[in-house]
């Protein structure tokens, strides 16, 4: 499912007072990593991910991939931290139509 604008501007709105509750380090994106971010997901629906030593576009390139590994939707990029959404199966944040 992709969020509209409307939505990714919510999600921006509920993202933004949240703390990144996955780091990546400088082994950069492992399959450990990315469960992890799964798990999140799964959990929270909406969760940050804190990147650290990369230069801009393999920020930008390991964001991507998260989001298209995890089946998320990217709703925010901040420097090195990124936001992503997923719907769980049992929806806890209510989108905007």
């Amino acid at each position: 499912m992709s969020v509209t604008d409307k939505q990714k501007r919510y999600l921006k709105g509920l993202a933004h007072n949240l703390k990144p509750v996955v780091m990546i380090g400088n082994n950069g994106l492992t399959p450990a990593v990315l469960a992890e971010i799964d798990n999140a997901l799964t959990h929270h629906e909406l969760i940050k991910v804190r990147v650290s030593g990369q230069d801009r576009d393999e920020r930008k390139k390991m964001l991507e991939d998260i989001a298209t590994e995890t089946r998320s939707d990217l709703v925010l990029v901040i420097g090195n931290i990124g936001g992503f959404y997923r719907a769980s199966t049992e929806p806890q944040i209510t989108l905007p139509r």
